[in-house]
């Protein structure tokens, strides 16, 4: 049944800058990619990338909140998500992010490193992809990317069955995801998530984040393969092995609400996440108040101030 916890029609939010959409053909796909700006001579291109069940529109406040003359940045959706659907799909594996973004760079900056930002899920595939491509990169910006908490390699067996699992129910015809009876209903649901996000900015989100169904109700613009588990464990090991080939100055930034708790569990343990990081030659940590997780949303004008003083420096 789709979720029906509709809130009042906002005042509509406005976007400041205006994006344009492009495709970009890159492997077996068209890569949507909503774009910012145009080139300039003298600034290196902005790369923006979404976490989780979010999309490349996510960072409109943020973008909105850059000073003009930023150059271009350029936010892709990522395989699976908002615009960017492969024709066939059962699963997502993570090192494919890294092979469409080797892509995306070749046709948005082929000849200079860019600056790569990252939220979330985003943020450790830009953590990754400065490991392994290290000449490509200007300055890392990761926000609330800390990854996930080492798995004891007890977990792969039932990991894998899970996977096999949920598999073969989405192709037999399993629904994953939840619909919502109204957009507004979607608004909601994006405000229950995170209570700082105001009517208008929930409203327009909620545009960008779900898409109407046939049958009346609205669905998120997710393929429903990104909620099998993945079949893999992490290894805090082989992600800080990455993380020692970073050459790009790093700034992670993280919200002072702690939010690492909740997606580590019992295992979490804020001083692993600091000293996996030491492993990244030059990076700095900064904690920005009243915020939580979409910190992007809760104090897009900060961030701004944040990245635009950290990437000027590279200049």
């Amino acid at each position: 049944m789709p979720d029906s916890h509709p809130t009042p029609t906002p005042t509509s939010y406005s976007p400041r800058r205006t994006a344009r959409i492009e495709h970009v053909s890159i492997r077996d796909m068209d890569y949507a990619c909503r774009v910012w700006g145009t080139p300039a001579a003298d600034i290196p291109v902005l790369v923006l990338c979404h976490g989780w069940m979010d999309v490349g529109a996510s960072f409109q406040f943020l973008v909105d909140a850059l000073p003009d003359g930023a150059g271009l940045i350029v936010a892709p959706d990522w395989r699976g998500f908002g615009a960017s659907q492969p024709a066939q799909a059962d699963h997502f594996v993570h090192a494919d992010y890294l092979l469409d973004l080797d892509y995306l760079l070749d046709h948005y900056s082929p000849d200079r490193p860019v600056h790569l930002l990252g939220h979330s899920m985003g943020g450790n595939v830009a953590l990754l992809y400065a490991a392994v491509r290290p000449a490509r990169i200007r300055r890392l910006v990761t926000v609330e990317s800390f990854g996930l908490p080492d798995a004891p390699p007890a977990e792969a067996p039932q990991r894998l069955v899970d996977w096999m699992d949920q598999v073969r129910a989405l192709r037999e015809g399993a629904s994953l995801l939840r619909s919502y009876a109204t957009l507004e209903a979607v608004a909601a649901r994006l405000q229950r998530t995170n209570p700082r996000l105001d009517a208008p900015r929930a409203h327009w989100l909620a545009g960008q984040w779900a898409a109407p169904s046939g049958d009346g109700s609205w669905r998120l613009r997710a393929h429903q393969a990104h909620l099998i588990p993945n079949p893999q464990l992490y290894r805090a090991e082989e992600a800080q092995a990455c993380l020692s080939r970073i050459t790009a100055p790093t700034l992670c930034v993280d919200a002072e609400e702690d939010t690492m708790a909740h997606f580590w569990g019992d295992r979490y343990r804020r001083t692993d996440y600091l000293a996996r990081m030491r492993h990244i030659s030059d990076v700095v940590h900064i904690q920005v108040p009243n915020a939580g997780h979409m910190l992007h949303h809760d104090q897009p004008a900060r961030l701004a101030q944040l990245v635009q003083q950290f990437l000027h420096a590279a200049a």
